[in-house]
């Protein structure tokens, strides 16, 4: 499929679902690295923004494909363990990357209906679902990232030029 006015192509999506996972990855890795007794309230508060961008992707992942989601906010009261939510992430972007994989141009453009956590309806097509939890998670990684500069550690290089280089190194040759 070739991108046209009405959006970007799917190839695109996989490859902006990819850099989602890639990031993800490499934020998880970096937290891993945090001494927890010394910052315990930096990793609390990080895993916490990350555990709402991941609760976001399940709610939006559960609209996209018909199952009920179960959440009824957009965060759980419990914090998970940033093993467990590293791995609850790492699941969820492999779904998105095989739902994405599987649509077509007609399937971006279907409407879905839906009722948000607040209960408030909701009607977004499958390609401005998508292109919101691409946009939501990136915004959510940027702010975990600035609160571990509260513990003296650099958040990682999140970009989208850094993931398309480092994973097609070919596209540095002249």
């Amino acid at each position: 499929m070739t991108p046209d006015a009405h959006g970007p192509s799917t190839s695109t999506l996989q490859s902006l679902f990819r850099y989602k996972a890639w990031a993800n990855d490499e934020l998880f890795g970096l937290l891993g690295g945090i001494d927890a007794s010394a910052h315990p309230t930096v990793l609390h508060s990080a895993i916490r923004v990350l555990n709402h961008a991941h609760v976001v992707d399940c709610i939006f992942k559960g609209h996209l494909s018909g199952a009920p989601h179960g959440y009824t906010a957009t965060n759980t009261q419990d914090t998970p363990t940033l093993p467990a939510l590293a791995a609850a992430a790492r699941a969820v972007d492999g779904w998105y990357i095989a739902y994405v994989a599987g649509l077509g141009a007609a399937s971006l453009r279907e409407r879905v209906r839906f009722t948000f956590t607040d209960g408030d309806a909701g009607l977004m097509t499958r390609e401005e679902i998508l292109l919101h939890v691409i946009a939501h998670s990136g915004y959510h990684r940027g702010q975990a990232g600035q609160v571990m500069r509260s513990a003296a550690v650099a958040p990682p290089r999140d970009l989208y030029t850094r993931f398309l280089h480092a994973s097609e190194p070919e596209r540095r040759k002249q």
